[in-house]
């Protein structure tokens, strides 16, 4: 009569965590290897040929096994400090990938004059000049659709007005007081 193959795996388990541990040390990571091992050993059970040596078989793969995360692991570097992780972290971009795509769903809503006046100074990189001669107006006038689309893309994104600053004279000592 001859064992399935879970119930020889089962009669095997105590066995196989005992030689983990004495491999790995720790009872969490011997756990860890022997369900590997037998994940691998199911995943390959044809592989056994029955009347056959079932216990060498799996120790063979639990063995295995461990030598693979053995070798895998050598590579890592153990960084508590954080020493090394800290330089090879990018900034994070997410806010940026937001902001794009508020940009991208306000500026169907600029009017076109403005909304093409401001692709052809920031997207496509031309002078006020140049921009000025493709859309067929004058410098200034392409400078205040640009200044406008500007700010209404900062009213509909929520962004803080792109206006400059004004340098205020301070204020009188009369009213001060």
């Amino acid at each position: 009569m001859t064992e399935s193959f879970q119930d020889l795996i089962l009669a095997e388990m105590p066995r196989l965590r005992s030689l983990a541990r004495g491999l790995t040390g720790s009872s969490t990571e011997a756990d860890d290897l022997v369900q590997d091992a037998v994940l691998r050993a199911w995943r390959f059970r044809e592989s056994f040929l029955s009347g056959t040596n079932f216990q060498g078989w799996i120790s063979r793969i639990l063995r295995n096994v461990y030598l693979s995360q053995k070798t895998e692991r050598a590579s890592w570097i153990e960084d508590v400090e954080g020493q090394y992780s800290g330089q090879v972290l990018a900034a994070p971009d997410q806010e940026w990938h937001l902001r794009c795509a508020e940009v991208l769903e306000a500026l169907p809503q600029l009017p076109s004059d403005n909304r093409d006046a401001l692709m052809l100074v920031a997207a496509v990189g031309l002078s006020y000049q140049q921009a000025a001669d493709v859309a067929g107006c004058d410098v200034d006038v392409l400078r205040g659709r640009v200044r406008r689309a500007r700010v209404q893309l900062a009213d509909l994104t929520g962004a803080i007005d792109p206006k400059p600053l004004r340098a205020r004279r301070p204020p009188e000592i009369s009213q001060i007081q």
